[in-house]
């Protein structure tokens, strides 16, 4: 399916496709909040179940070829199977609680699910906390987070048991999981709590490491060339600028021909890196992609 076939798909493709972008509501919006934000009480969601994969039929509407939101374009993937990525994630809450997501079903905060730009809808894939060892299985049926450097967007449930609630993003990985190599139990229906409270039939399964630690650095690479001379120009280009952190050029391959990364790093946090992209931006240079070592 593609966008603008009729009036009415338009309408229903737009309105799905915005269900969790932050930055793109206001106050006038059909959500009720002009801000996003966390429970007015602190929910124990320890015993909330991971997702359990399953076969399920792609979305009718959350998944057209492209769509744009704030004027960049995005392309759906054609499948799940395979993808793995690290980058930073954040998470969302109360504003769109009971909304419908991307994938039509509503948005549950308290319940395993998440928010990703290209995955088709719906999937599943397991985040893992990059700096703790903790990881939960989600299921991804709604579009976003549509904000730089930032690769999915999480519920409050399962930002709260990777525990990145309190700063707000996370170092985390991306794993796809591919529900036909599964036995899952039967679907059980998810329905929205009136009250916020959480599922207490079964313990969080032993994926999760409370005790794990691991040092993971964030860089932000602002070029990529098959050229080494080109990547010298482009740092020569940033090098009479002052950075937050170390600029290098670093060697790779890719297709079996060398390749050379223009990083700048490691930085010392998500909001440096974002200060950054601003300012890389403003030297005409868009886009600048997180890499986390």
């Amino acid at each position: 399916m593609k966008l603008g076939k009729t009036p009415l798909t338009v309408l229903c493709v737009t309105t799905l496709l915005a269900a969790c972008s932050t930055s793109q509501h206001s106050s006038s919006s059909r959500y009720t909040q002009s801000q996003d934000r966390a429970p007015d009480r602190a929910v124990d969601v320890s015993d909330v179940k991971d997702a359990i994969p399953r076969v399920e039929a792609k979305s009718r509407y959350g998944n057209p070829d492209s769509y744009v939101v704030l004027g960049k374009r995005y392309h759906t993937l054609a499948s799940s199977k395979g993808y793995s990525e690290r980058g930073i994630a954040s998470w969302y809450g109360t504003k769109f609680h009971g909304h419908r997501t991307s994938s039509g079903e509503p948005y549950d905060m308290y319940q395993m699910s998440a928010a990703h730009k290209t995955l088709p809808l719906p999937c599943y894939a397991r985040i893992t906390n990059l700096g703790n060892g903790k990881s939960v299985m989600v299921k991804i049926n709604d579009r976003g987070p549509f904000h730089d450097n930032r690769i999915i967007d999480l519920s409050y449930a399962a930002a709260s048991r990777l525990g990145i609630l309190g700063t707000g993003t996370g170092l985390v990985e991306v794993q796809t999981i591919d529900p036909s190599s599964h036995n899952p139990e039967p679907a059980r229906r998810s329905v929205l709590p009136s009250k916020p409270k959480v599922a207490a039939t079964q313990a969080v399964d032993n994926t999760e490491h409370e005790n794990t630690e691991h040092k993971s650095s964030l860089y932000l690479q602002v070029g990529a060339f098959l050229s080494r001379g080109n990547a010298e120009r482009l740092k020569t280009r940033l090098s009479s600028t002052e950075l937050p952190g170390n600029l290098q050029i670093r060697e790779g391959m890719s297709n079996r021909k060398p390749i050379y990364r223009v990083r700048i790093g490691p930085l010392a946090s998500v909001e440096t890196a974002d200060k950054l992209t601003q300012f890389l931006a403003d030297q005409g240079i868009e886009s600048p992609r997180v890499v986390i070592d």
